[in-house]
């Protein structure tokens, strides 16, 4: 029986190529997804808060991000690491399940907004905290369905079509090529989108947003390929349904004729 994540293609003399996916059922995928849902909720909170680190000397460059910088790359590897173990058809269902979850959090922070305070200065301060912390997160949810949806699917398509082509080969390739393409369109799309929501006025504050905030995430992605790969791996051969269909892909293989 072929399995819903496998995509037939052709076959490549001496190598096993060819997509080979693994069972969505197998014991990973429920703790990447998990673990992806959880990165996707804390960077919509943590992106509500602009933050700076002053400018650059010398250059006048303003650093400025947001409070969730430092988190949202590790969805786009995990993301990686999902597309490659699992193929794109079970990406595009972590990317939707993480954001329907992120939007059922969004509309309970307004629940809990709504609802009415304890009337003393503690609660009343308490309340206008919570207005003006999570108040705004609606806006960055928004931002980053549009960016990550766009970016992670356009990651995840590019991953899926290069393994089409080289099979088990040129992992590296993969990783480096789709994670730089689909980290501009979502930063670009997240940054102009969110901007607002966390008090970004001017033409030049948005061009350093976006611009640090590709290169971090780009970079962070690129640092971590090395590892990322070797999870992969790891993944790989630890998973008994992968394990078997890279089996039977091998013994479809027709023969090197140059090894003969």
């Amino acid at each position: 029986m072929t399995s819903p994540n496998s995509t037939p293609t052709s076959q490549y003399p001496g190598s096993p190529a060819g997509a080979v996916y693994a069972d969505r059922g197998s014991s990973h995928f429920d703790i990447l997804l998990a673990a992806m849902v959880t990165v996707v909720i804390l960077s919509g909170i943590g992106a509500a808060k602009g933050v700076t680190f002053g400018t650059v000397p010398g250059t006048g460059f303003e650093i400025i991000t947001d409070g969730g910088f430092f988190l949202f790359p590790l969805a786009y590897i995990l993301g990686d690491v999902i597309t490659e173990l699992y193929g794109p058809r079970a990406a595009r269902r972590a990317i939707i399940t993480s954001f329907s979850v992120s939007v059922i959090a969004t509309l309970s922070y307004q629940v809990i907004i709504a609802l009415p305070p304890f009337p003393d200065d503690y609660g009343l301060a308490k309340q206008d905290a919570l207005e003006l912390a999570l108040g705004p997160v609606w806006i960055v949810v928004v931002a980053g369905l549009a960016g990550f949806a766009a970016g992670q699917s356009l990651n995840s398509f590019l991953v899926g079509r290069m393994k089409q082509r080289s099979g088990e080969r040129g992992l590296i390739g993969r990783l480096f090529t789709a994670s730089g393409l689909g980290e501009l369109v979502d930063t670009v799309i997240f940054c102009t989108i969110a901007a607002a929501a966390i008090g970004i006025t001017t033409v030049e504050q948005w061009a350093q947003y976006t611009l640090l905030g590709f290169l971090y995430k780009v970079l962070v992605q690129y640092a971590a390929i090395p590892v990322t790969a070797a999870v992969i791996r790891w993944l790989k051969r630890t998973d008994p349904t992968y394990q078997a269909r890279l089996s039977r892909l091998a013994d479809r293989a027709p023969a090197d004729p140059t090894k003969v």
